[in-house]
């Protein structure tokens, strides 16, 4: 069974803070974003976490195994680093979603984004050692059926990225209603999503959804372990068994 530690990660005040003392530059608001997300990425990723940009004021993190005191360390970081400042909201569910749901509760319930006194808020319970297992986290990677093929060598560039961004949003709206899994856009055509303890069946309804809905066919790799790290690389070997032997759907356990 699942186990999952989402992380929901806040940029303090931001809004106020683009406009203040007066409105800043669309290109240097750009670049801090990019900046700070492929910063956060490394401070997770170095203790087996995954980040998501999502709208990049807000990210979200798959954390398993990074406790409060590393939350506090990165916030430091950040901190040394930018003139923005980020708050951490933490939450454990066998279902991502209702981490998150968790996760955003904490950090809601501490102030508005907007704000000025709320600035680095930690709030919310890691997974316990001993509640740790080696199927808590489980990641599936997907990616779009011939998409050089079928949309980068035949269709303009932005043509090409509403088809992909289509099949991404309706997979991402029924992975969360259908299966309380959350995904992400990851670039070029790939979607990582963090679930529950999905089996083949799910991913095969979802994968028929898409197609049916938007007509973009996708395959997907699943793996499950530990950590996010663990977890996402068994889950490309397994995308890898997928584009080998032409299956939709591989699991590696």
């Amino acid at each position: 069974m699942t186990n999952t530690q989402v992380t929901l990660i806040q940029i303090d005040n931001y809004g106020p803070w683009t406009v203040t003392p007066e409105p800043r530059r669309e290109v240097d608001l750009q670049t801090l974003q990019s900046r700070l997300y492929a910063d956060l990425s490394q401070l997770v990723g170095n203790r087996e976490g995954y980040v998501f940009f999502t709208r990049f004021d807000n990210m979200i993190a798959v954390t398993n195994g990074i406790d409060r005191d590393d939350h506090a360390l990165m916030q430091e970081s950040v901190a040394n680093r930018y003139p923005v400042t980020v708050s951490f909201g933490i939450g454990v569910d066998p279902s991502p979603a209702e981490a998150l749901e968790t996760a955003t509760a904490h950090i809601q319930d501490a102030g508005s984004a907007q704000d000025g006194s709320r600035t680095e808020i930690l709030r919310g319970e890691t997974l316990d050692t001993d509640d740790r297992a080696g199927d808590d986290v489980q990641l599936a990677h997907f990616d779009v059926n011939d998409a050089t093929g079928k949309y980068t060598d035949r269709m303009n560039a932005y043509d090409s990225f509403i088809r992909i961004e289509q099949g991404y949003a309706e997979l991402m709206r029924y992975l969360r209603k259908a299966h309380d899994g959350l995904a992400f856009f990851v670039g070029g055509d790939n979607i990582i999503a963090t679930c529950p303890d999905l089996d083949r069946a799910a991913y095969e309804d979802a994968l028929e959804h898409v197609q049916e809905t938007v007509s973009v066919e996708l395959k997907v790799g699943v793996g499950q372990a530990r950590t996010a790290q663990s977890a996402g690389m068994a889950a490309k070997h397994a995308l890898e068994v997928c584009r080998d032997d032409g299956d939709r759907v591989v699991i590696d356990r």
